[in-house]
């Protein structure tokens, strides 16, 4: 019950944010967040990262592009979309195909290091299930991920 809770809540909370309508960020574009994020995470340690990260109108935000960290077991520990998501466990977190995709993220992350992943998710904008990627690196015990819509 408490994961169904959880998903409910993470879906409502993505459906209802409309901050990014105007334009779509591009696969160069995120990885190119998710790069200059984890440079800043590494330079300036997590308790001054994620302050920066969760700004909605600072640097690691653009158009429907954002920052978020997980930590190792599939937690947000910070979100640059929807600060309400902080502290929720995702693990169980699944697409609209049944993919537990955070699960996935979290042991990639665990076994590669750094990687990609494909997952569908209904875009808040336009209210369709939609194709998703993102990036992701592990910068110590903590999961660094830009996704991005196709």
């Amino acid at each position: 019950m408490k994961k169904l809770i959880t998903v409910i809540l993470v879906v409502g909370l993505l459906a209802g944010m409309t901050t990014f309508a105007l334009a779509r960020g591009t696969a160069k574009e995120a990885k190119g967040m998710l790069d200059k994020a984890v440079a800043y995470l590494k330079a300036n340690g997590k308790d001054k990262a994620f302050p920066v990260f969760n700004d909605q109108k600072g640097q690691f935000v653009k158009e429907d592009l954002y920052i978020y960290v997980l930590d190792l077991n599939g937690v947000v520990v910070s979100h640059g979309a929807n600060a309400k998501l902080i502290g929720q466990p995702l693990i169980d977190l699944k697409d609209t195909d049944g993919k537990k995709f955070i699960k996935a993220i979290v042991d990639d992350a665990k076994a590669k290091g750094k990687g990609t992943m494909d997952y569908k998710w209904t875009n808040p904008t336009s209210k369709k299930v939609e194709q998703k990627s993102l990036f992701f690196e592990k910068v110590g015990d903590l999961i660094v991920a830009c996704g991005y819509y196709k």
